[in-house]
């Protein structure tokens, strides 16, 4: 919701960059919330991942590092921190519900948390999509196949996701996930045949970079 707040102002590029420092927030609320430790080398890593988010988004926004400098002041820089904090605090308390219920299978302690947080995620969204846009359950089931699809593969990433918040700290898996940017560059330049920022390759080179010291690290 503050993410998509950021939006609605003039300079909603500078607030969806901050919102990229979700990946900060989860290693410092880990830290705080569940006791979770990490080494320096860790750390540099997540570091590197982040400085390479912040560049990567001035390179998709056309923004520059003056500009961003000089939204520090604004309200959607203020939204973009907020909203990477309850991004980083999700990712956070997954990880505690499922070291929570004590289960000998790492699988079915994160498939548990995974499906209570889609009921309360779907009761949520169907109460508002019903209130806010009748008809438009009526046109996902016109579009069963791409939506199922769709679905499909957001439920395997979520399985993975959640199975992985269970087996190693948050701030861990969500620096590793980064590895995903890789994936969209690859489609936007090999599929979509897209320009990209001499920023934007930097930026993916220090998300390669972070990730690559965090696994030997």
């Amino acid at each position: 919701m503050f993410l998509l707040w950021t939006f609605s102002f003039r300079n909603f590029a500078v607030g969806t960059t901050f919102s990229k420092l979700e990946v900060v927030m989860v290693a410092v609320l880990g830290a705080v919330i569940l006791g979770d430790r990490l080494d320096w080398i860790a750390i540099l890593a997540i570091a590197i991942s982040a400085c390479g988010l912040i560049a990567l988004s001035l390179g998709q926004a056309k923004l520059s590092v003056r500009a961003l400098i000089a939204g520090l002041g604004e309200k959607s820089t203020l939204l973009g921190l907020v909203s990477a904090a309850f991004l980083g605090a999700s990712s956070v308390f997954y990880r505690g519900a499922s070291l929570s219920l004590g289960h000998d299978t790492i699988v079915m302690a994160a498939a548990f948390t995974l499906a209570v947080s889609l009921t309360i995620q779907t009761l949520i969204m169907g109460v508002w999509i019903v209130w806010r846009e009748p008809g438009e359950f009526g046109r996902v089931l016109k579009n069963w196949r791409t939506a199922g699809a769709v679905g499909l593969v957001g439920m395997l990433g979520s399985v993975c996701w959640f199975t992985a918040f269970t087996i190693q700290d948050a701030a861990h898996v969500r620096a590793l996930g980064q590895i995903e940017l890789l994936f969209t560059f690859i489609a936007t330049t090999l599929f979509f045949h897209e320009k990209v920022d001499r920023r934007e390759v930097i930026g993916i080179a220090l998300v390669l970079g972070g990730i690559v010291l965090l696994v030997l690290g």
